[in-house]
Formats: C-alpha cells, structure tokens, sequence
C-alpha cells in the first residue's frame, strides 16, 4: 500500500495520515475518535498490522475519510477491516458520494490484496453495490451520564444501589485509577479471564500502547482484595463519552461483587471529567451481559456492520458460529501463562 498521487476531488490512499486528518474527525465527536491516527500506531505496534488511510480531497479541504487495517496471520487468512478491536469505525464522509467513493476505493483494495472479506464496522448503513453481506446481530449500549455523582447514585434502581453497596462497604475491597502503574494488575486479571472464557488474550502491548498514545484520556480502573487485582476495566475517555473496551473479573472472587464495585467507579469517574455518556460496548440482545448493561440505564443503539464479502462466511471466525466449540474447551483448561504465551500471536489474526 503506497501514496496515491495527489489530486482535488479524488480518494488519496496512504500509509500514513495526512496533515489534516484529526482536526477532520473533531466534528464528528465520539464517532471520530474512533478513527483517529493514534489507532494506526497503536495497532501497527501492538498487532503488526499494516495501515491504510483513504481520505477524499476538495480544494486542499478534507471531506471524507476511512482508515483500514490489513490482517494477515497463517491460521485464519487475510481481512481488510475498519477497526480491528474497536466497535466502531467505518466511513465518516461530508455526503453520501464521497462516502460511497471511499468505499469503492476500500473495495478495490480488497480485490488487489485478495483477502477473504473488507469489514466496516458502521453505525448507519453506507449504501455500495459491493457490500454484500451486513451483521446486526450486536446492538451498541450506552448511557447517558447525570451532572454529578449524587445523581447518577440516586438514578439507579434499589436493586442496583443495594447490589453496590455491598462491595461498598467491604473494607477488604479497595479501587484504584492508574495508567502504566496498573497495567501488569490489569492484565493478570485481563489474562486469568480470557481462559475462563475459552479465548486468547490480546498482548499486554495493545493496552500499553493505547495508555501512550492516548495520554491523559486513557486509565485503568482495578478492584483489589487485600491487595490482589480480582477486577479491572481499561477506560478511554472520548469526546463527551468514556467507553471501557475491556472489562473482566475473577470468577472465584463473584461473591465480592467485585465487578459492580468496578463499574460503578468507572461511571462515577466519567461522570466526575464531565463525561454526558458511557459506552458499554456492544451485546448480543437479551444475553446476560444486554442485561447487565441495561440494568445500569443503558439503552441500545444500532451497529451495522457491512462486508464485502469475497471468500467463505463472516462468521467463519467467530466463537459463536459453533465451529470452535472443541478449541474454547481445550482452550479453558490451558494454564494461564501458557495462554499468554501463545494468544497474542492467535488472536492478532483474528479480524
């Protein structure tokens, strides 16, 4: 993927971000940020990925953009996808011809690297002859935050408030905000969860790299009993939204409530930057995480996420589709540090 020559009205295709392409995205507010430049670092070092940024040009004015990753790993094959971890991303454009022209480019990209499917991961449909395939299955959580902590405690039902409480008011419990200081905590309890669930963990340089690239608007929230992490969310402060990308909890430690502990204070400390809302991430309607989010006032919005699909299924790698049924059992009776020894270099190819 090389620089594309330059010209007004056209898609520029690049390696880099152009001059331009953040202060693009600030408009767009908690949409943009997920396609900030800083992603392309953070993925290019954590993952190996390759980047491509496509943006459309008018009179040295930028009106539209898609940034891309190219995953390739041995087990699963070659994805083009817009963006790998995230929930969110896809095209932002001006007008819908620009959105259009930048998929069109997108798709050509596709067909010359030959991999099995491009992956934008939108929120509203981009209408494209080539995107042939859509997954809906997902819908968006999120919460609209209160002023002040007082209020956001007293929005939540009793049931809820006496759920908190009782870690509250566990003196063995302790929580803690920190960044590069928490990660190693972090990522044990991070590792330890993964197992559990049956899937490999993302390397500890992904959280690295988003705790340096992002600054000040990244943090670790961690739950400790009489000093060990047994919860622990990664929080990412976006435009007037703080979304928690991973979030996990010791099952030996459930009768703790650790978990509620953690996202409280991950709600409370939104609420207390100013934050207007919370991101829970994405559920499958009616699971038990739906649940747990809706129980905390969150409502569901769409993701609608478009392929074109080239080669085989979209659900080919996806634990749900069944076909790794076998592999998440093996995969849970696998000791902890093994799974970290070999789980970034699985779950790198895994779109």
């Amino acid at each position: 993927m090389t620089t594309a020559h330059l010209q007004s009205n056209s898609v520029h295709c690049a390696e880099k971000a152009p001059a331009g392409w953040n202060s693009y995205l600030t408009k767009w507010g908690y949409d943009g940020f997920h396609l900030r430049s800083e992603w392309a670092e953070v993925f290019s070092s954590a993952f190996r990925h390759r980047t491509c940024f496509l943006w459309m040009q008018t009179d040295d004015r930028i009106t539209g953009v898609l940034p891309l990753m190219h995953i390739s790993g041995p087990i699963f094959g070659s994805f083009l996808v817009s963006q790998p971890y995230l929930n969110t991303g896809g095209v932002l454009a001006d007008t819908p011809d620009v959105a259009s022209q930048l998929t069109e480019r997108a798709v050509q990209l596709a067909d010359s690297l030959n991999v099995k499917h491009l992956e934008l991961r939108h929120e509203t449909r981009v209408e494209h002859p080539r995107l042939n395939s859509t997954n809906t299955e997902k819908v968006h959580m999120r919460m609209e935050l209160p002023a002040t902590a007082d209020a956001l405690w007293t929005g939540l039902k009793s049931k809820l408030r006496s759920q908190v409480k009782k870690p509250l008011n566990d003196t063995s419990l302790s929580v803690t905000f920190g960044q590069l200081d928490q990660l190693d905590s972090f990522y044990e309890v991070f590792c330890r969860n993964m197992r559990d669930l049956g899937t490999p963990p993302f390397s500890k340089k992904l959280f690295r790299e988003m705790l340096v690239q992002f600054g000040d608007a990244a943090e670790i929230c961690s739950v400790f009993q009489n000093g060990q992490p047994i919860a622990s969310g990664f929080l990412l402060h976006g435009p007037e939204v703080t979304l928690i990308p991973s979030a996990s909890s010791l099952r030996d430690f459930n009768h703790t409530a650790c978990n509620m502990l953690m996202y409280w204070h991950a709600l409370k400390r939104s609420v207390e930057r100013g934050q207007k809302a919370f991101d829970f991430g994405r559920s499958s309607l009616d699971s038990g995480t739906y649940k747990f989010k809706q129980q905390w006032g969150a409502e569901q919005y769409p993701a609608v996420w478009q392929y074109c699909l080239r080669q085989g299924n979209i659900g080919d790698v996806r634990p749900s589709s069944g076909k790794f049924d076998k592999v998440i059992a093996v995969w849970q009776k696998l000791p902890v540090w093994f799974t970290k020894l070999i789980g970034p270099e699985i779950v790198r190819g895994i779109p």
